[in-house]
């Protein structure tokens, strides 16, 4: 069943609710001196705690799964789950003033997200299913490829050989995902290291926009699953996806 008005609303404040709040923190804490290890975890909780009230409220009935929570099996049988991560790239939310850091916030349904929000607090933004943002032209210039700034995946690397482009480091994996939507980038190949809130939300969104999603081997992305390990995913711009897909496989 698709996502109601309601439903890509309700994904969009949340996830712009635990941003604001996150920027508070994060200023608060700064000032007072706290090191980066009680930003991470101060931050970690309080995003959580946010957002699990906010669901609790305004979806009673439905299941959650959250980085920062208990994993309770009883959303296999749910029709609906939200699949949040409060504080995606910890790191550099403790790494002030990095600004590559996100709040996740999705709505899944048969395995498939159909609402979902992305906040990239630090720079007063939040992309959702609620106004999907509209792609970019594409660039001139050879494909941007976006990785980690500390752990390039190889199936980057290889792609960016493949395909004559270039690498460009950034930290969170809502971060990445989301300078693909904005046209910053043109592709995010990831392999290794993932869990289904690192992605979930971040591929509602692309999606929406019109970007090409799945995993590496160009099969569906499923959510909810009883493993919550999906180490690789693929979001490129239509025109890169065959191309993109082809030099993986090879």
């Amino acid at each position: 069943m698709p996502a109601s008005a309601a439903d890509h609303a309700l994904a969009h404040r949340l996830a712009a609710e635990a941003g604001e709040l996150l920027v508070d923190l994060r200023a608060r804490l700064t000032a007072e001196g706290a090191p980066p290890a009680a930003l991470k975890a101060e931050g970690d909780r309080q995003a959580h705690e946010r957002l699990m009230a906010g669901l609790a409220d305004a979806a009673p009935g439905d299941a959650v799964l959250s980085e920062e929570g208990r994993d309770d099996l009883a959303r296999l049988d749910a029709a609906r789950v939200w699949i949040v991560d409060p504080l995606d790239g910890t790191r550099e939310f403790g790494e002030v003033p990095r600004t590559d850091w996100a709040v996740h916030v999705a709505l899944v349904e048969g395995g498939v997200p159909i609402a979902g929000a992305v906040a990239l607090p630090a720079q007063g933004v939040t992309l959702s299913t609620a106004a999907p943002p509209s792609l970019a032209p594409p660039d001139a210039g050879p494909p941007r490829l976006v990785v980690s700034r500390t752990r390039p995946p190889a199936a980057a690397q290889r792609l960016a050989e493949a395909l004559d482009g270039v690498l460009v480091e950034m930290g969170s994996a809502g971060a990445k995902a989301m300078a693909v939507v904005q046209g910053a980038v043109d592709i995010y190949a990831h392999s290794g290291g993932q869990y289904e809130w690192d992605s979930c939300a971040p591929v509602a969104v692309a999606a929406a926009a019109g970007l090409h999603t799945s995993r590496l081997d160009g099969s569906p992305l499923a959510y909810n699953q009883a493993d919550v390990y999906l180490p690789d995913l693929l979001i490129c711009r239509p025109e890169l996806a065959d191309a993109a897909l082809a030099a993986l496989a090879a």
